[in-house]
């Protein structure tokens, strides 16, 4: 029998709670998979390669003439005052989410200026394993590390955190309901650690874990059918969800 005791009950669109990572080289090619994906897919991620394809408020604008949602995951990091402009930046962008990935004065200034923008705060990045982490010079394995993130983040007035599916059931044991978990990495079982990628759940255990969005790429435009993949994955969701 299935535990549900963690599945989010936030007031979510289901077909909402998929984010298809946008990460290609051109805002043609951007625009094609969009296009191509239809109806399946209505949140997408811009992330920092199509930023360097330049034309990137233009992408959001396009995307939202769509009634597409759009997380800015830029990951900011800087200065906190640069922080503060560079998310001042999006106001009227139509963004709905922006993630910072940097410390508490960071994660402040951001908060000062996000004009009804969501800050989601980067944890640890899925890329990492506690090899990682303690080759960066933390003495803590890598859940006490996102868990002590996590906290200070949501004092600070994060909105919510960026965090792998593995972590977000202690997160939710430990800071409870009132904020939102967005997890990458997701990967099916059998195709684990073949990318870069290490901290990696499937769809369903991300959501019974806690998580309220998942975060999807490769898995889905590299599908030999990508629109079928992602209508899959969205039926998936919708199971979880009924």
């Amino acid at each position: 029998m299935v535990n549900s005791a963690f599945l989010s009950k936030k007031p979510i669109p289901a077909k909402e709670r998929l984010i298809f990572a946008l990460d290609v080289s051109t805002v043609q090619e951007a625009e094609q998979i969009v296009e191509t994906l239809g109806d399946s897919v209505v949140f997408y991620k811009l992330g920092l390669q199509i930023f360097m394809a330049g034309g990137y408020y233009e992408l959001i604008t396009w995307l939202r003439q769509r009634q597409k949602q759009v997380l800015v995951d830029l990951k900011f990091f800087d200065v906190p005052e640069t922080v503060k402009a560079a998310v001042s930046q999006l106001k009227d962008s139509g963004a709905k989410f922006a993630t910072v990935h940097g410390n508490e004065n960071m994660l402040k200034a951001a908060n000062e200026t996000k004009n009804g923008l969501k800050i989601l705060a980067v944890t640890v990045l899925t890329s990492l394993d506690r090899d990682d982490i303690e080759a960066l010079g933390f003495q803590c394995d890598v859940e006490t590390l996102v868990l002590s993130r996590a906290r200070r983040a949501l004092a600070i007035g994060c909105d919510g955190v960026i965090s792998s599916g593995l972590e977000a059931k202690k997160l939710r044991t430990d800071l409870g309901e009132n904020f939102l978990i967005v997890s990458p990495g997701i990967r099916p079982v059998d195709n684990k650690l073949v990318d870069d990628q290490k901290r990696t759940v499937d769809v369903e255990e991300a959501f019974l874990n806690g998580a309220d969005y998942i975060v999807i790429g490769r898995p889905i435009r590299n599908a030999s059918e990508p629109k079928r993949k992602a209508q899959e994955i969205q039926a998936r969701i919708a199971r979880l969800f009924a």
